[in-house]
């Protein structure tokens, strides 16, 4: 065994795209947030990135963010004017699911065509325009993590959570 996951019974890191639709807001920058609705199998009732999913099979980060941003929201992107945020590798030691790990890749995003607008009100139940540093309670933990380093401005290229 040369130990690549795919040889590692077991074993999955899933990607993901986050997208934050950002604007300048009266008071400074704002981002655009999701509450989860009731029908979501993670986390119902948390403040979220309003545009993330998973990477689909054959499909790069970059077409998930902009699919993702589109079933979401109703927006079109292109995907030249997503701006790389930060990758977050995380896991959930205390979670027995199959999946122990994913990398998560976050972008902002300042223009794209169309008014944001929910697009699948089983799973999101309210849209907001936020000051990163001050986001609605409760939120996806992983999920603030960043908004708070957004907020400090001092995101690296690459953080971790949950290790």
């Amino acid at each position: 065994m040369s130990g690549y996951p795919a040889e590692q019974p077991g074993f999955q890191v899933v990607p993901a795209a986050y997208v934050l639709l950002t604007r300048d807001g009266p008071s400074g920058p704002e981002v655009l947030l999701q509450q989860r609705g009731p029908a979501t199998t993670y986390m119902a009732g948390h403040w979220a990135t309003a545009a993330a999913g998973h990477v689909e099979a054959g499909e790069s980060v970059l077409g998930a963010a902009v699919r993702e941003a589109r079933e979401e929201l109703g927006v079109e992107l292109d995907p030249d004017a997503l701006e790389p945020l930060t990758a977050m590798h995380r896991t959930d030691p205390g979670n027995p699911a199959p999946i122990e790990q994913r990398v998560d890749f976050f972008f902002t995003v300042r223009s794209w065509s169309g008014e944001p607008a929910i697009q699948e009100p089983e799973k999101c139940v309210d849209l907001r325009w936020v000051s990163p540093a001050v986001p609605p309670a409760p939120m996806v933990p992983h999920e603030h993590a960043v908004l708070a380093l957004l907020a400090a401005g001092q995101v690296p290229a690459v953080v971790t959570f949950g290790f």
